[in-house]
């Protein structure tokens, strides 16, 4: 059990939402040398999760300092070879990021009007591989349902995940 210390701006994901995400997760991919970005990744909880399923490559993005810091220390005492924690803003790391990931998973703060925007960030810049997803939580009223590759919606409680796909661009000549 991982215990994040108080005083951190997170609001984890519950441990029901997440059971059932990785069961969705788990029921659609083999995550082992999965490519994942965890942003808003406030605790880490997220990217814990992914490293004890043995993906390849974790990022876990967080501009905050108390964050990282407690990411590292729980990467160094549970031996996570697989993840990097970077201290960066999310909006910032997507808008310049040339990495292609086969998961990424984004729990911005709720009241964060631009958690619209993610998906069109991650559209935009081609940041998912061909099989990728794109895993917004959010609250429960908020409808991406418009956005590019958009396919899914499950809701627990107050909280729901918005799922999107890879989608190519076509061109007309």
């Amino acid at each position: 059990m991982i215990n994040a210390p108080k005083g951190l701006p997170v609001r984890p994901t519950t441990d029901r939402s997440k059971e059932s995400l990785f069961n969705i997760i788990e029921n659609n991919f083999n995550i082992d040398d999965f490519v994942v970005l965890d942003i808003f990744s406030g605790t880490g909880n997220i990217a814990y999760e992914f490293c004890s399923r043995n993906a390849a490559h974790i990022d876990a993005v967080d501009v905050s300092e108390k964050c990282i810091a407690f990411i590292k220390e729980t990467k160094l005492k549970l031996k996570m070879e697989s993840l990097h924690p970077l201290k960066k803003d999310a909006f910032a790391y997507l808008k310049n990021c040339t990495t292609k990931y086969d998961i990424i998973f984004a729990d911005a703060p709720y009241a964060n009007k631009q958690i619209i925007e993610i998906p069109r960030l991650v559209a935009d810049k081609l940041l998912l591989k061909e099989t990728g997803w794109l895993i917004v939580e959010h609250e429960t009223h908020l409808d991406l349902s418009t956005e590019k590759g958009y396919f899914d919606k499950r809701v627990y409680g107050q909280s729901a995940f918005s799922f999107f796909k890879h989608f190519s661009i076509i061109s007309s000549h």
